[in-house]
């Protein structure tokens, strides 16, 4: 039986569309007296809306990472308000979620497997970590739809 590496714990909080700097300063406040987790094998990863990013790395402990809730489908370009992989990879981030619930099911997004499996491939190419969220609604996690 092949050995495999220890496994590495990941913890990770997304903030969707909430938060402000206020908030932000307070929460990690709170957040950065907790214990150290360095040494554990734990990855704490915390997603604050894009805006919110730098800030948030800025004031938060040295052993959490920021993940970027979003990305672009492929390389940058005409595509306003999105961030593409490049980006996330020259600002540092190592970290980015995909296949939100949200994303999924609002009418104005409605994206679908393919194209949540395409951003991964395209993020694990650029060398980015992906948390790839498996979409339940609130209903389908609530019913234990999703448990098996």
């Amino acid at each position: 039986m092949p050995k495999y590496p220890p496994k590495t714990f990941i913890v990770g909080g997304n903030w969707k569309c909430n938060g402000t700097k206020e908030s932000i300063r307070e929460l990690m406040d709170a957040w950065n007296k907790g214990k150290d987790m360095s040494t554990a094998d734990v990855e704490v990863v915390i997603a604050p809306p894009a805006v919110y990013c730098e800030y948030t790395r800025c004031i938060m402990r040295l052993d959490f990472q920021v993940m970027v809730q979003n990305v672009w489908i492929g390389k940058g370009g005409a595509v306003t308000g999105e961030v593409s992989a490049d980006m996330i990879c020259d600002w540092g981030y190592g970290w980015v979620m995909i296949g939100h619930s949200e994303r999924r099911m609002l009418d104005v997004v409605k994206e679908s497997d393919e194209t949540i499996a395409e951003k991964a491939k395209f993020c694990l190419g650029k060398g980015l970590s992906v948390m790839f969220c498996i979409g339940e609604t609130l209903e389908e996690r609530e019913s234990g739809q999703c448990d098996t």
